[in-house]
């Protein structure tokens, strides 16, 4: 069965790609990633925490902790938390701030944070996670960072009704762990949120868009992004009800090329979009010689920039948003 919905989503990489639209949307966004899409998603929160306002993070480590290094990438930042030197990561990351690579730092302080690391999590290690829960007590209260360190899962996306067995690894990085992640994650972010059922269905629209625009100087696969991406809006947000936006980043192995729509699709975000009148944006990376897994940039493949505001994926996200804001 899992094999038969791949082939379907596969066969979806050849549909027409529709211009990114504008919504009735608010002004600021949530983000949250898995693995390489948790680092992307930190990145994007720490660049922007000026329209931000929270990041959900499953199987992710601290800002920058690869130091613009693929085998410390690799390595530490997967599995040695004891390497990980947060006082050069917090240094960077001042210096940054203060030369207007980023944010000012103050503005995480109204955010929320919501951590996810699976116990059985053989890619990257809890510790890791527990480093980047350092990292953001930093700047942020204990009391607006949720950590879930308890749950018996793999490296995956938690789900409570689609996926591989929740403690062993599969093909695809979803886990049905009898846990809803996307929902713990947004309501910790939001607050006072429906939560869908198990089987719930999605009654909104999932469309793919045209990314290549949004990249200026050169094609989008130059800097390690497909040609296209996915939005999922909910029937109230299309018919102009004011609606909120999540941005959803893919793990590596995880995107348009490898799986089709299957991330977009069942990663668990649509349903809680539905009910809560979230419009969820899922832009996609793809493969290139210096990134044959299709991950996002969290090591250095598109330039020393990578996680700052001048970064060609932060950019080009950054645009994506700000489109369905009304405001590109």
């Amino acid at each position: 069965m899992m094999g038969y919905i791949l082939l379907l989503a596969l066969i979806g990489l050849c549909s027409a790609q529709s211009r990114l639209g504008s919504y009735n949307l608010d002004s600021t966004a949530t983000v949250s990633g898995l693995s390489s899409g948790a680092y992307m998603a930190n990145q994007f929160h720490v660049a922007h925490s000026g329209k931000v306002t929270g990041a959900a993070i499953f199987a992710g480590g601290p800002y920058y902790c690869a130091l613009g290094n693929a085998l410390t990438a690799s390595t530490t930042c997967m599995k040695i938390p004891s390497a990980i030197g947060l006082l050069a990561i917090r240094t960077y990351t001042q210096t940054a701030a203060n030369t207007g690579f980023i944010d000012p730092l103050s503005n995480l302080g109204r955010g929320r944070v919501f951590i996810f690391s699976g116990t059985k999590d053989s890619v990257l290690i809890q510790g890791v996670a527990k480093k980047l829960q350092e990292f953001y007590t930093g700047y942020i209260s204990s009391a607006s960072i949720k950590t879930v360190y308890n749950v018996a899962a793999e490296h995956g996306m938690p789900t409570d009704s689609y996926g591989g067995t929740c403690g062993i690894l599969n093909d695809v990085y979803i886990n049905n762990c009898n846990y809803n992640g996307a929902y713990e994650a947004l309501n910790h972010l939001y607050g006072g949120l429906q939560k869908p059922s198990s089987s719930a269905g999605q009654s909104g629209q999932l469309i793919l868009f045209d990314q290549s625009e949004f990249f200026n100087l050169a094609p989008a696969i130059t800097y390690g992004m497909d040609s296209a991406g996915y939005i999922y809006v909910p029937s109230a947000c299309a018919s102009g009800t004011r609606c909120r936006l999540h941005i959803a980043f893919h793990g590596c192995l995880q995107g348009r090329e490898k799986v089709g729509d299957t991330f977009a699709r069942y990663a668990g975000y649509n349903q809680v979009a539905d009910l809560n009148n979230f419009i969820i944006l899922y832009p996609q990376a793809r493969t290139i010689l210096t990134n044959p897994n299709g991950c996002w940039d969290w090591w250095g493949y598109t330039g020393i920039a990578y996680a700052t505001n001048d970064s060609f994926q932060i950019t080009g996200v950054d645009r994506m948003m700000r489109r369905t804001q009304g405001l590109y």
